[in-house]
């Protein structure tokens, strides 16, 4: 089977290995979409780091790994001894995390901080870049069928955002003002989770101009250039002086820990989301004199997953804004990872799609805006390969319908269909999210 394999700093190649024979309580797994995190940029630039050179805890694997931990997928095989209902061909999300379950973390309910944790897709024991995985059944988050499996492969990244709103889950409520520092893709998901707790005042500081119009369509009732206008000043103003109720940091640069202290209000709650680099300067008096806390988060647990999947099914997260690319696997490299180095403001979510399985319908000729930006996807839009399948007659294909071939089994060997006719907005969309 095709991975992405990750060999060390700027190491990725696209090679052909076994596919995993499913274990004991295991399920295998065939990846649809799979998300690139900041943690795999920093591994490609200056990594290893939570690649393993030694053999991991773990999985006992050591680096070349297979690269991909946020991704759904469908069920391909059960193994024995798996309790649960779970159907060949469902739908579901992977919770990537692995843990000891012995340590005092783990048997305190904190697995998400095990000293000898790691994750799927970085960690070794296979990865979302790979047609095929197998991972414990306790992994597998099943998803409701009006989700889709775009939306499915972001409730990793939106589960560190709710686990970090749920840190401070005493102190937001409808009326709380949220202030967030940071509109990368972890801010902008936060802003989705604070929505999708019916927060209705949340304020957002980031310094890039594309980032900033991300927040505002994301839900950010303010957005502030730092730059330009006193962030504190602002909440300040807004909060009769008080300050805002709760400030998450996911920026991690130095100017925002003290800023962070100086927004929140007396008693109120500091929810460090970001993870640093580098030692900073860090006063307690900062907060001592508010009675104010600080809190650190990091990564999710069981409990998170299965709320923002909650949350997606009633319409409460609606995440499909944050996809702003689909790629080829074998384009993960040049289109996904670094144009998030290279073009990182904007864009929030890159996807690649491991099964090729959106289909452009309804063109003639083919934009050229749609052909430059989308280069990746050139052999499906240019070229319309058909294959040797033919639609069955009694499926019914409409203009810009995009459809996936699990669910039209007659249409697995065609890359692409062709229907007459010619406007650029349905594809534009499409290619957005904007388009079921």
């Amino acid at each position: 089977m095709r991975a992405a394999r990750y060999y060390g700093k700027g190491d990725i190649r696209i090679e052909e290995i076994p596919e995993p024979a499913v274990g004991s309580g295991q399920i295998k797994i065939a990846p649809a979409f799979v998300g690139i995190c900041g943690t795999d940029l920093h591994e490609y630039l200056g990594g290893p780091t939570f690649c393993p050179t030694t053999p991991h805890p773990i999985t006992h694997d050591t680096i070349p790994v297979t690269f991909g931990h946020e991704f759904s997928g469908r069920i391909k095989e059960i193994g024995p001894g798996v309790q649960g209902n779970y159907k060949i061909g469902q739908a579901c999300a992977i919770r990537p995390t692995l843990f000891c379950g012995r340590c005092a973390a783990c048997g305190g309910g904190s697995e998400n901080v095990c000293p000898s944790g790691g994750f799927l897709g970085l960690s070794g024991g296979g990865g979302g870049l790979s047609e095929a995985v197998c991972v414990d059944a306790e992994r597998v988050f099943p998803i409701p069928s009006h989700i889709t499996l775009e939306e499915a492969a972001l409730v990793e990244p939106l589960s560190t955002s709710w686990h970090a709103v749920s840190a401070a889950s005493d102190e937001i409520s409808p009326g709380s003002v949220v202030l967030i520092f940071g509109g990368g893709p972890i801010g902008l998901a936060t802003v989705l989770c604070l929505k999708g707790k019916g927060v209705k005042e949340i304020i957002v500081s980031e310094v890039a101009a594309a980032r900033q119009d991300f927040a505002r369509q994301f839900g950010a009732t303010r957005v502030i250039d730092p730059t330009k206008n006193d962030v504190i000043k602002v909440v300040l103003e807004l909060t009769n002086g008080k300050g805002a109720d709760v400030v998450f940091d996911c920026a991690g640069v130095p100017s925002t820990i003290k800023a962070s202290c100086d927004a929140v209000r007396t008693k109120g709650t500091i929810v460090n989301v970001a993870i640093w680099e580098k030692d900073i300067a860090f006063n307690p008096n900062w907060i001592t004199w508010k009675e104010s806390c600080y809190k650190s988060v990091l990564g999710y647990q069981d409990v998170d997953f299965n709320a923002v999947i909650d949350k997606m099914a009633t319409g409460a997260i609606r995440p499909g804004c944050m996809i702003t690319r689909r790629i080829k696997l074998e384009n993960v490299v040049k289109d996904g990872i670094e144009a998030l180095i290279n073009d990182k403001e904007n864009h929030v979510k890159i996807l690649i799609d491991m099964d090729n399985k959106i289909l452009v319908l309804a063109f003639e000729e083919l934009p050229d805006v749609i052909r430059k930006e989308y280069g990746t996807y050139g052999d499906i839009l240019v070229r319309f390969v058909f294959g040797d399948a033919k639609p069955n007659p009694e499926v019914e294909i409409k203009k810009h319908q995009v459809l996936e071939s699990y669910e039209y089994p007659q249409l697995s060997e065609i890359s692409a269909i062709m229907i007459a006719g010619s406007s650029e907005t349905p594809v534009q969309n499409m290619l957005h999210g904007k388009m079921r």
